[in-house]
């Protein structure tokens, strides 16, 4: 069975909106202004080759796929050879290779897909998207690389829910001028 994890770059109050820039947000871009250092490039290249699967939301889905089609290089090749799904009620007919639209129950539907892989489902991005897969357990793990600024503003992480969920700290690292925190949700033992 696949592990669903969720891997965001995210500033330190929260925010996950816009890390790369394109967007057009005015306070975007704000991830390319620290240094990750070989640490933290060799964490997400590793992170992606240990993925069988992407499952994006379709504004995140539509950012990746304009900008990683035309890409070459190992992370690139890995990418966009991966299996790819994309949540969506208005998306037809995804034009990025290897990509398929889950409509409907999306947990019904994510839980399907977990079944189905074994290599991790990796989740960036997709604020809604992971609203939904929190609300449902369906997160198994968090890699959060969190950046050295305060936004004041925008998307974050974890939106309001209908309940608290509590993490248990796997794991945490330093690359350049951010740190590498891994979550797991915390299970009750019976």
């Amino acid at each position: 069975m696949a592990k669903l994890v969720v891997s965001q770059f995210i500033s330190v109050d929260g925010v996950i909106e816009d890390p790369g820039g394109s967007e057009g947000w005015d306070r975007g871009g704000w991830a390319f202004e620290f240094d990750r250092g070989p640490e933290g490039d060799k964490f997400k290249l590793d992170e992606v080759m240990a993925s069988e699967a992407l499952l994006l939301g379709r504004r995140t889905f539509a950012g990746f796929a304009e900008a990683w089609p035309s890409r070459t290089g190992e992370f690139a090749d890995k990418f966009n050879g991966m299996a790819k799904y994309v949540v969506s009620t208005t998306l037809d007919k995804p034009a990025w290779k290897n990509s398929t639209v889950v409509d409907g129950d999306v947990a019904a539907e994510v839980s399907k897909l977990k079944e189905r892989h074994d290599g991790d489902i990796l989740v960036n991005g997709s604020a809604q998207l992971v609203k939904t897969l929190v609300d449902n357990d369906l997160v198994d793990e968090y890699r959060l690389m969190v950046f050295p600024v305060v936004l004041g503003d925008g998307k974050r992480l974890f939106m309001k829910t209908g309940k608290s969920t509590a993490l248990r700290l796997a794991d945490s690292k330093r690359a350049g001028e951010t740190l590498i925190l891994t979550y797991e949700p915390a299970r009750k033992e019976d």
